[in-house]
């Protein structure tokens, strides 16, 4: 899966040059997140100077705010679209070094159950989850870079927390214990998620080598044999929804009620006007971009979990290759009819 692409001379200029690109302007769209939060600030004291003041402010000065946001903003469109289509051809290199490479063992892997899929669509899907998670872990610890001393430093305008009292950068350790609580209680949670969906793809690709077969043969395919395969794949996605469901009341629960947090945490210095609007807006964008940096894990849960069943299924078909005798690596033999 991975030696393939990035140990290959062929790929080395995909595989490095192009990580180290994709790393870099990941980078600058943070620092470019940076000038849109002190933005956030300078514009919101403008407002607040704007209403508590009538004629303070002049439309002029305004609207320059407005277009220095305007020119912020543009720059990140263009290098968020240039790196998106650049990350989609990247994407389809790597796709194209694990065809190439199971393709030449294919003799050693034609027999194995549901090996067309891997092939043509596990590969697909592995480069590009691993590419997607990649950047966004490599961008949580970016943006914990530049983000964590900003918060650090305004959380010095926090002067004390409800029933708590006074805690030194109390909003940096809010954030991590925020997050490191929903990222325990999702794990814990959505524990059995992956073992199902790898049986979801198990079971999937036994009932799509069934009709594939009964394309080229009449006693392939009967309705009886389809109905017992179909069964089974209902019966996974019906256990697979259920736990989703409690999943998604425990994601969803959190991350609403999350973010009334640091609403509530800043309540006293709120109420006792301490901090102006602007200075109240880049710590609420500050805070969020830290604990969302913390919570990589909370977002990203269900797609490790699709993954993960991708790896195990991968993993299985590679084995094939170092031992060829094991013919149906990484899972049952489709059911077949009589």
């Amino acid at each position: 899966m991975f030696r393939s692409f990035f140990g290959n001379r062929r790929w080395m200029h995909w595989s490095l040059l192009g990580s180290i690109l994709i790393l870099g302007v990941t980078w600058y769209k943070v620092q470019l997140d940076v000038r849109i939060n002190e933005w956030f600030g300078d514009f919101y004291d403008t407002l607040q100077q704007a209403l508590t003041e009538p004629g303070s402010i002049t439309f002029d000065e305004f609207l320059s705010k407005c277009l220095t946001f305007a020119e912020i903003a543009a720059v990140y469109i263009v290098i968020a679209v240039l790196l998106e289509f650049f990350v989609r051809h990247y994407v389809f290199r790597w796709r194209t070094a694990m065809n190439d490479y199971y393709m030449f063992h294919w003799q050693k892997l034609r027999h194995i159950e549901g090996a067309a899929q891997r092939v043509q669509e596990d590969t697909m899907r592995f480069a590009r989850i691993v590419e997607g998670l990649g950047v966004a872990f490599m961008r949580s610890v970016m943006t914990l870079f530049a983000f964590l001393p900003l918060l650090w430093g305004l959380s010095a305008n926090v002067t004390e927390l409800p029933w708590i009292g006074p805690v030194d950068h109390s909003l940096v350790w809010l954030a991590i214990i925020s997050a490191a609580a929903g990222t325990v209680l999702l794990a814990v949670v959505g524990i059995k998620l992956p073992g199902l969906e790898f049986n979801n793809q198990k079971v999937e690709a036994a009932y799509r080598k069934e009709l594939v077969y009964g394309e080229d043969a009449q006693e392939r395919a009967e309705p009886q044999t389809v109905l017992e395969l179909f069964t089974d794949v209902r019966r996974n996605y019906f256990r697979l929804f259920l736990h989703y469901m409690y999943f998604d009341i425990a994601k969803w629960s959190y991350l609403q009620f999350g973010v009334m947090v640091p609403y509530i945490m800043m309540g006293p210095t709120i109420v006792s006007g301490v901090i102006t609007l602007g200075v109240l807006q880049q710590i609420l964008r500050a805070f969020d971009r830290v604990e969302g940096s913390f919570q990589f894990l909370v977002n990203s849960w269900s797609t490790i979990v699709e993954l993960m069943s991708i790896y195990k299924r991968l993993k299985a078909f590679e084995s094939a290759i170092l031992n060829p005798s094991s013919d149906m690596a990484g899972g049952a033999p489709a059911h077949v009819g009589s």
